[in-house]
């Protein structure tokens, strides 16, 4: 691997951190980099979810104050979403590659339009569920599930089922998303080290631009305004829904 090769990589890690950060899109960046590299969709599906925790790591450490009076929280629902990442990396490594490819797409729209009539939805009702409820436990660990088996928009269906349950601002469900999310991944990241194809020389200066811009990635998103942040993450989901659709579906 080139000095050149490196530095891609960790600007490739900058860009896929903030934007998964802001708007759950990380591999949408990070996962066609490792591919235009040469490693196989396997390799490069694992090597990329052991590097994204360092993005997640980072954006804990940047989003202290939108965590603030959330640790509770995060307790419940973190242990769910680790016992999905694991369920889905053990069914990614005992399985056929690409099984779940086919109903990805519909996911991820559907996610992209719960989050952009969040309003809507919510207004019936007029009260959120909250983290201890049962439809938010199985969203969240069925969600995992996916992030661990392969993951690409999972920030997206993770921030759609947390946003349509708790009562809070999107900033503070966003920056709980990026914690939760982190430890499913973390988790699957373990079981890929242990068992999967994962190359080392890539995930070392993916990891290191993940950090800085998992970090970097909190404080551009407190800046956004609530509904804009949603319009932003809700569009761009629906654009990689027909993206991936297309791909998968030619």
């Amino acid at each position: 691997m080139t000095a050149a090769d490196v530095l891609a990589l960790i600007g490739a890690g900058m860009l896929a951190g903030v934007t998964g950060t802001v708007a759950g899109l990380a591999s949408l960046v990070s996962y066609p980099v490792l591919l235009a590299f040469g490693l196989p969709p396997l390799s490069a599906n694992v090597t990329n979810t052991v590097a994204l925790t360092f993005a997640s790591a980072g954006a804990a450490a940047g989003s202290r104050p939108e965590l603030a009076g959330q640790g509770s929280r995060v307790r419940r629902i973190g242990l769910v979403t680790a016992l999905g990442g694991a369920a889905g990396a053990s069914l990614l490594l005992l399985t056929p590659p690409g099984a779940f490819e086919s109903v990805v797409p519909a996911l991820i729209a559907g996610s992209s339009l719960v989050l952009l009539l969040q309003p809507l939805i919510r207004r019936p009702g007029g009260q959120a569920r909250g983290e201890g409820s049962r439809p938010l436990q199985a969203a969240t660990f069925v969600v995992a599930i996916y992030m661990g088996y392969f993951g690409a928009a999972g920030g997206i269906l993770m921030l759609a089922a947390l946003s349509a349950m708790l009562n809070e601002s999107l900033a503070r469900i966003n920056a709980v998303k990026n914690v939760v999310s982190g430890l499913a991944n973390t988790v699957a990241a373990i079981a890929f080290a242990a068992f999967g194809p994962v190359r080392w020389t890539f995930v070392v200066p993916l990891a290191a631009g993940f950090l800085i811009g998992g970090y970097t990635g909190p404080a551009i998103a407190r800046r956004i305004p609530g509904p804009v942040l949603r319009i932003i993450i809700g569009v761009a989901g629906l654009a990689l829904a027909v993206k991936l659709g297309i791909a998968a579906y030619r």
